[in-house]
């Protein structure tokens, strides 16, 4: 089962929120995050706020594009009355779960009220993430009739022991089928892959890397395997069913993922994420890590305006109870303060290739630049423009980064 909620300040059911989530809204962008918590087969390796028809029980996912809309609306009204200027949606995500085991109708009617309450930039991103087994060209022609611009497919692996290590349900076949369609209808493409698989071979990795790569799509992502307890994955490795996940080979499958991806007209702009050109890089995770406001719907979803962040309820069942009784779904909330937003700007934008501002940092943290450059962490190139960059080690070495900065 997914993972605890982490704890926080009560938060009110009315949603409101205090005045400093008001300040330099007017510069930051505003984007929408919906969460899907369906799916058919719970991966062995996911904590994530997802539920199978099996855990559900009698909670049915046939009613839940109408809770999105209720909590959309509710939304638009805290907003409002919290005073903060109008602002179109830049970018729209779906997330999960598996959004496409909705219909198509579901979530294009999902994107209509979020035009309805806050409308779209022109040339907003929306994106949904799709299984590849999940999709067909009809749905995918028909996300792009509703204003869907990408689709980002779960591949995970093109080896088939590792996809059956992970408990993922389509074949590697599938995959580029779906992009042609995908591709066909007009969306831009991102592939998800998972490094890092109890089995897994460095060669395994090279293998996933070379199909994604063929498949030419706009942007890809590549993630370590984190073993999350709780999961079906994590029970495996106590038990000695498969091995624990090599730290060592980690690096190397990043670094073969880095060299390939460049050779291949790719470039890195955050450490999991790579795009073929700047305009296909994901705009709304550059929005998380640049500190942008969103609002996440559904059960389980985080939001963030103006350094007050909270976090929806878990179940699907008490999701819908409180937006049935027209309340926030709200499970708790916290204010961050000025420093706590200085020190998570210094965490996040240390991730990206376009940096940090050294104007950020105090005096004393600016003094550990020197030696981190001469380490080989950060670029000595990218410092004289005065930003923080990290290298492809400083990539691999993020946190202790991060941490010498802020010590």
């Amino acid at each position: 089962m997914p993972g605890i909620l982490p704890e926080g300040d009560p938060a009110p059911a009315d949603g409101s929120l205090p005045p400093s989530a008001v300040q330099g809204a007017a510069s930051r962008d505003f984007c929408v995050y919906v969460h899907v918590p369906y799916c058919r087969v719970r991966c062995g390796y996911c904590d994530f706020n997802t539920y199978t028809a099996s855990e559900l029980g009698t909670t049915s996912p046939g009613n839940y594009a109408g809770q999105v809309h209720r909590e959309l609306s509710f939304g638009a009204g805290v907003l409002r009355a919290a005073g903060l200027p109008a602002r179109k949606v830049s970018t729209v995500f779906f997330g999960g779960g598996t959004p496409t085991l909705l219909p198509a109708a579901d979530l294009a009617s999902i994107l209509g009220r979020i035009r309805e309450e806050w409308g779209l930039v022109e040339g907003a991103e929306v994106t949904t993430e799709a299984n590849p087994d999940s999709v067909d060209q009809a749905y995918l022609e028909g996300l792009a009739a509703a204003g869907f611009t990408r689709v980002s497919f779960g591949m995970q692996s093109a080896v088939p022991h590792v996809l059956a290590t992970l408990d993922r349900t389509h074949t590697p076949e599938r995959v580029s089928q779906v992009v042609a369609w995908a591709r066909a209808a007009g969306l831009q493409v991102s592939v998800d892959l998972i490094y890092g698989t109890p089995g897994e071979s460095l060669a395994d990795w090279g293998r996933s890397l070379e199909e994604a790569i063929s498949y030419e799509p706009d942007h890809l992502s590549a993630y370590a395997l984190i073993v999350e307890e709780g999961t079906k994955l994590a029970a495996r490795i106590r038990r000695g069913e498969v091995a624990e996940p090599d730290d060592d080979l980690h690096a190397m499958m990043y670094e073969l993922a880095d060299q390939r991806l460049a050779a291949a007209g790719f470039e890195w702009y955050e450490i999991s994420n790579w795009a073929r050109t700047p305009s296909t890089r994901s705009r709304h995770n550059l929005a998380y890590w640049r500190g942008a406001d969103w609002w996440g719907a559904g059960p389980g979803a985080h939001s963030h305006v103006g350094g007050t962040r909270w976090w929806n309820v878990k179940h699907p069942r008490a999701y819908a109870e409180r937006i049935e009784r027209g309340v926030s779904p709200a499970h708790a909330r916290e204010v961050l303060d000025e420093e706590a937003r200085r020190s998570e700007r210094v965490l996040l934008e240390t991730r990206i290739s376009d940096g940090l501002s050294t104007a950020v940092l105090t005096a004393a943290e600016r003094q550990a630049i020197p030696s981190l450059i001469a380490e080989g962490l950060l670029d000595g190139r990218a410092a004289v423009r005065g930003l923080v960059v990290p290298t492809l080690r400083g990539r691999l070495l993020a946190d202790t980064v991060v941490h010498r900065l802020l010590r």
